[in-house]
C-alpha cells in the first residue's frame, strides 16, 4: 500500500551543536574519555532530537520506532535499521511518529568523529584516501542500504572498546562504507551555515519555503520578494548558500520528490511528473535523466530490485 507523504517544515534555523550541550546524561561519552571517535547512544523523547548540526561527520542508525527523516532538503521516511552518514555542518533530524507514551530507552545509535583527522592522516598514510571520496559524498547525506546489521555489530563493538582498538574497527568500518556499492545520496545540495543567525535564517525562510510548495509553480522573482530582497542579490545568495542556481535547486528538489513516489507509490510517472511540480513530461524525463542517470521506470524497477536485495542481506 502507497505510504502518504507529509510535508513538515522547521520553523526555526537548524541549531549548532556545541560541545557544551554533549552531556553524557543525554547519551554521549563524556569528554576526555575518548579519542577521535566519539559515540552516542540515546532514546526518544530526548533533547538530542531536534533540527541540528555540528562540525563533525555523523554516522546515524535508527533501532527503534520508525517515523520522517530530514537530511538538508530532502524529506523521507525511517523504519529500524535506517542508516546515514552525514556530514559537516549538513542539518539533520529523525522525528518518530510512532514513539509509545512511555518512549523507547534506545532509538539512535551514532558516531561522531572530525574531518581534519582522516583529511591530514591519509597524506601521510596512502591507503586512507580511499576514505576520501566517501567524506565528500556525505556532504549530502549518504542513506546505506542493506547493511545496518553489520554496521550494528560494528557500532557496538567501537562503543565497548577504546585506544587503538577503537581506531582498529572504525577504519574498518569506514573501508566498508567506502566500498560499499547499495548507497543513495539525499540531499540535493550541503546547506552551508553561517555565523551570521540573520543570514541563516534567510537560507532556511528560502529552503523550507521551496520544499513546502516544491509542486506549485513559483519564480525566482516570487520568492525574492517574499524574502524582500532584489532578484540578482536573491539569486546570488542563494547560490552562495546552496552551490546551486535557484532553478537547479528546485529541479533537484523536485526529482527527488519524483524518487520518492516512485519507491513508495504505484502512482504512473506521468502523475508524478505533474504531482512534483513539473508541467512537461518530456522535461520531467529529460531533467530525471540528467540528474540521475536513468529514466524514471529503470529508476522504479532498479529500486524495487535494491529493496529486495537489502530484504536478503538483513
Amino acid at each position: 500500500m502507497a505510504r502518504p507523504i507529509r510535508h513538515h517544515t522547521h520553523p526555526r534555523p537548524p541549531e549548532w551543536e556545541r560541545d557544551f550541550q554533549r552531556a553524557p546524561d543525554l547519551g554521549y561519552e563524556p569528554e576526555g574519555s575518548f579519542g577521535c571517535v566519539r559515540c552516542l547512544e540515546h532514546g526518544a523523547p530526548n533533547p538530542l532530537i531536534r533540527w541540528h548540526y555540528h562540525e563533525e561527520y555523523e554516522l546515524h542508525l535508527i533501532v527503534n520506532t520508525s517515523g520522517k527523516v530530514f537530511v538538508g532538503d530532502y524529506i523521507g521516511r525511517f523504519e529500524p535499521g535506517h542508516l546515514v552518514l552525514t556530514g559537516p555542518h549538513l542539518p539533520h533530524n529523525w522525528i518518530s511518529t510512532d514513539l509509545p507514551p512511555e518512549g523507547v530507552k534506545t532509538r539512535d545509535l551514532v558516531l561522531q568523529f572530525a574531518d581534519q583527522p582522516l583529511r591530514q592522516a591519509s597524506t601521510l598514510l596512502p591507503e586512507l584516501s580511499s576514505v576520501l571520496p566517501l567524506l565528500e559524498r556525505a556532504k549530502h547525506g549518504i542513506e546505506f542500504n542493506g547493511i545496518s546489521e553489520q554496521v550494528y555489530n560494528y557500532m557496538v563493538q567501537i562503543r565497548h572498546c577504546h585506544g587503538l582498538q577503537r581506531l582498529s574497527k572504525f577504519i574498518e568500518l569506514l573501508a566498508l562504507l567506502a566500498q560499499y556499492p547499495h548507497y543513495q545520496l539525499l540531499s540535493s545540495a550541503q546547506l552551508q551555515s553561517f555565523d551570521d543567525d540573520a543570514a541563516l535564517r534567510q537560507i532556511s525562510e528560502a529552503v523550507d519555503y521551496i520544499t513546502t510548495h516544491y509542486a506549485n509553480q513559483f519564480s525566482l522573482a516570487d520568492l525574492a520578494k517574499k524574502l524582500g530582497m532584489s532578484e540578482s542579490r536573491f539569486s546570488r545568495y542563494f547560490h552562495r548558500a546552496t552551490g546551486n542556481t535557484f532553478t537547479d535547486f528546485v529541479n533537484r528538489l523536485r526529482i527527488n520528490r519524483a524518487c520518492q513516489l516512485l519507491m513508495e507509490t504505484d502512482q504512473y510517472v506521468s502523475t508524478i511528473c505533474y504531482n512534483v511540480g513539473f508541467n512537461n513530461v518530456a522535461n520531467f524525463n529529460r531533467r530525471f535523466l540528467e540528474l540521475k542517470g536513468i529514466a524514471p521506470r529503470d529508476y522504479r524497477r532498479q529500486g524495487a530490485e535494491r529493496y529486495r536485495q537489502g530484504l536478503v542481506n538483513n
